[in-house]
């Protein structure tokens, strides 16, 4: 059981860092609360489905700035998208750039939207990397008796 015990403080503590470096928001907490006996696997498909989503828009976002025409709606449709998708399951940091590159699009900035792409993927990367370890970290716990 000491082994247990050590694997939900080693969650704890890697939770409270996401926290503390601004990866996750409220919305996080908010979102595992809805998490039961009824619906345990939640976070998972929620977070699933964040990420399929956001590789979706990431590719569209790719797509629609390499055009020769940039269509600056049709770019920020998606980013508002994105935006929306990352507040959802509380990722601050992809939130916080879309924010920016929303503002790119509305002033037609070929040069901001194409840096703003590139934060956002990375931010995006890094986020879907911590998730993954936190959710790999809950299957620990419940493979070990949590």
């Amino acid at each position: 059981m000491d082994g247990l015990v050590q694997l939900q403080k080693n969650l704890v503590d890697y939770t409270a860092s996401l926290f503390h470096e601004g990866f996750l928001d409220e919305q996080f907490n908010q979102l595992q609360q809805l998490q039961d006996e009824s619906n345990p696997d939640f976070v998972v498909e929620v977070v699933t489905l964040f990420f399929e989503d956001a590789e979706r828009l990431l590719n569209e976002l790719s797509k629609t700035l390499g055009q020769p025409s940039i269509d600056f709606k049709k770019l920020d449709a998606h980013v508002h998208q994105l935006k929306g998708s990352s507040s959802s399951i509380g990722a601050q940091r992809v939130h916080r750039v879309c924010i920016s590159f929303r503002n790119s699009c509305e002033e037609q900035k070929v040069e901001g939207c194409l840096k703003n792409l590139q934060q956002v993927t990375h931010e995006y990367s890094l986020v879907k990397n911590k998730l993954e370890t936190l959710l790999r970290m809950e299957q620990q716990i419940l493979a070990a008796g949590g």
